[in-house]
């Protein structure tokens, strides 16, 4: 198995000095055998193999945690932690677990947290963080060191960092901890290759962070799981609304630009969804086999529908001008029209046109912003004290350029590149997806259209 097996190698800095782990004096831990994770500590990237077929390829990730040796002294590390991009449940607690983890692990006295995203790394002060002070931020929503998307100057951020480390500004940063989505995760790719391209040996490390868990390789990301539950509460404030009128449809809109994931799970856990509509999966509105035809059995046979659809779903269809077809957001993506708003009147038009004269209600729901804004649950609040540390470890061992997170429920250092190349798409062909058709009942609009 080790022969057939292709590990996935990080980048590390090579101009420090092996030292002891401080861990090994810590009043809080006993490493025995099996603490410290060595070399050859791998976790593969799949557990599941077909035996008949000899040339499946073994990828391996080095697994994440504490090494007896680190690379820095404690006492001379300056850490700079910053977010990025949209809000996300969890936020503040990574941001704690990182202080309190390279304070109170490894003795480091200098953390500084960079606002406003990467444009705080050369336009704004940085805020010293200690534990006192990051004690109960992981109770708020947010992030407290604000966010911004954008403002990414490549040259200037390197700069601020290379004029920081030779304490010729404000702060000397050998550390950085970049919390983002994938466009963050790019350009902390950019900032590695441009940090390493000048030799500075400055560790840099990525947690990702996006709510629609459309980051590849790991397990999922933070803040996905309370982004699910939350949004149980919007599907139930719909099912009531519909439930309370005649033809009643509840309509919840639920964020996923490019994949269905939180659609997909609510619709799993709730049960009380008649269809779910993601980006992974086309449907059509009129004609045999279309929505508006599925909508109105699903009324004669109940009275009531809801209907789930996430944000980048049916994007094409939504009309647009030559103006909205070139705008972009500050991160470089296509502003999304709403497609809750665009589906809610062309369901009314429907209604119009086919029954003129018979009641019918739309109740349409956004909880985009409450569902962002809200603090981690218990979950996720331990999902990312455990990214921190690892994080923390990973660092202090000499590795750069890497991602932490769990893979087949294991965790490990994946290299930053790939993480930032590799989308988590929903699979319309796996089980699951023929489980969210079986709950709903909804019908399969690719197979009808192409029929």
């Amino acid at each position: 198995m080790a022969d057939a097996t292709s590990i996935k190698e990080l980048p590390s800095l090579t101009g420090l000095h092996q030292r002891r782990n401080p861990l090994e004096e810590n009043p809080f831990f006993h490493p025995s055998h099996g603490f410290y994770i060595t070399p050859s500590d791998v976790v593969l990237s799949q557990v599941v193999y077909d035996l008949s077929d000899a040339s499946q390829p073994h990828v391996a990730y080095h697994r994440a945690g504490p090494r007896r040796e680190i690379l820095y002294e404690p006492s001379s590390v300056k850490a700079a932690i910053v977010t990025c991009g949209g809000l996300c449940p969890g936020m503040n607690t990574v941001i704690r677990e990182l202080v309190v983890g390279l304070w109170e692990l490894y003795g480091v006295r200098e953390i500084y947290g960079i606002p406003a995203g990467y444009r705080g790394f050369y336009s704004m002060e940085a805020v010293e963080l200690n534990p006192k002070l990051v004690h109960n931020w992981h109770k708020k929503g947010g992030t407290v060191l604000a966010t911004s998307r954008g403002g990414f100057d490549l040259c200037k951020i390197v700069d601020a960092i290379q004029q920081n480390g030779y304490n010729q500004v404000r702060i000397n940063l050998n550390r950085v901890y970049i919390i983002g989505g994938d466009g963050t995760m790019r350009g902390a790719v950019k900032i590695f290759d441009e940090v390493s391209r000048r030799k500075l040996e400055v560790g840099i490390t990525g947690i990702p962070k996006t709510v629609d868990n459309d980051v590849g390789i790991i397990d999922r990301s933070f803040g996905f799981q309370t982004a699910v539950e939350m949004a149980q509460e919007a599907i139930s404030a719909a099912h009531v609304e519909a439930e309370s009128a005649v033809n009643g449809i509840g309509l919840v809109k639920l964020m996923g630009r490019s994949t269905g994931h939180i659609a997909l799970h609510a619709t799993l856990s709730s049960r009380d969804v008649d269809c779910c509509l993601i980006p992974e999966m086309g449907f059509y509105l009129e004609g045999k086999g279309g929505l508006f035809e599925f909508l109105e059995q699903r009324l004669k046979d109940h009275g009531h529908a809801v209907l789930v659809v996430a944000e980048g779903a049916g994007q094409e269809m939504i009309p647009r001008t030559e103006s909205q077809k070139q705008e972009r957001d500050e991160s470089g993506n296509l502003v999304f029209l709403d497609v809750g708003v665009w589906l809610k009147s062309a369901l009314k038009e429907w209604w119009e046109r086919e029954h003129p004269k018979e009641l019918f209600t739309v109740k349409y729901i956004d909880p985009t912003y409450m569902i962002r804004a809200v603090p981690a649950n218990a979950t996720d609040n331990l999902y990312c004290t455990l990214l921190a540390h690892s994080s923390i470890h990973g660092v202090m061992a000499g590795y750069t350029g890497f991602v932490s997170g769990p893979i087949n429920g294991n965790y490990a250092y994946i290299p930053l590149e790939e993480v930032a190349q590799t989308k988590n798409e929903v699979n319309t062909s796996d089980p699951k997806w023929a489980w969210v058709r079986s709950v709903t009942n909804q019908p399969d609009f690719e197979t009808n259209f192409k029929g």
